[in-house]
């Protein structure tokens, strides 16, 4: 079936669905829903001392706080997409009882545990941005955020989709995310720019689908401007991996049953 219209029939009970996940992760917490606030904060102040105190990492163009802020261009979608991978890869196996479950479909699983996940990030950018216009960084081409916001999601869903269902068959799988989510992490461009990347290690950025990501989010709310390539490939990157994981759940999900 496309996944378009699965999700586009089921709006409703993916909406309310998801409004219940995030409720549910903060029961029973201290700090409750602050720490939608509180995580990227604390992530963003761990990564700064690391690179401008530790490593001493010094941009020219950039004084130390512009610096911060560039880390945090990179490092608040990053995140969104690390805490959708971490939780959607085992989504399916941990909601075994919906899988024979014939009036909610197990497709909406991935995608209300990747909507739920990008709340933080949400929030991330929503306080970035007003740090930046604090500072009069204000671009024309910060409108385009929602726009690579949702590239972001319809990416992210298509990957969960082939992961969670081949967790299913892998229980593994899920054991390997934090490893992979630490790769990503030193492999993204999310405490250095283009510019810092020596020109023989430029093409083995390219795979990484992240590597367009970042880029994209960091020209569009720091440096004020939109490179249509980056856009184009991000664009084509998103929308293959959303249809082609819809396809691959569609052709496991009937052997589900037999794994759980």
């Amino acid at each position: 079936m496309n996944p378009i219209s699965i999700i586009w029939r089921h709006i409703h009970v993916l909406w309310a669905t998801t409004l219940t996940d995030i409720r549910s992760r903060f029961i029973g917490t201290i700090f409750g829903v602050a720490w939608i606030f509180l995580y990227p904060l604390l992530f963003l102040g761990l990564y700064a001392v690391v690179y401008t105190m530790i490593y001493r990492v010094r941009v020219a163009e950039f004084g130390t706080f512009d610096y911060v802020l560039l880390i945090f261009c990179g490092l608040v979608p990053f995140l969104g997409f690390s805490e959708a991978l971490g939780s959607g890869v085992g989504s399916v196996l941990g909601n075994k009882g919906l899988i024979k479950n014939t009036l909610f479909p197990i497709d909406l699983i991935p995608v209300k545990t990747v909507l739920a996940s990008s709340v933080t990030m949400l929030v991330g950018l929503v306080m970035l941005l007003m740090v930046l216009w604090s500072r009069g960084i204000v671009h024309s081409t910060q409108l385009a955020i929602p726009l690579i916001l949702v590239l972001q999601i319809i990416f992210t869903v298509g990957l969960i989709w082939i992961l969670s269902a081949i967790n299913v068959f892998v229980p593994d799988l899920s054991q390997m995310v934090a490893v992979l989510i630490l790769f990503l992490m030193l492999v993204s461009p999310i405490a250095y720019t283009q510019e810092m990347i020596p020109k023989e290690l430029i093409p083995f950025m390219y795979p990484n689908p992240l590597y367009y990501l970042i880029m994209l989010y960091r020209d569009a709310a720091f440096i004020g401007v939109i490179k249509p390539g980056l856009l184009a490939i991000f664009t084509v990157i998103s929308f293959s991996t959303f249809f082609l994981g819809g396809f691959v759940f569609s052709r496991l999900k009937p052997l589900f049953a037999d794994y759980v």
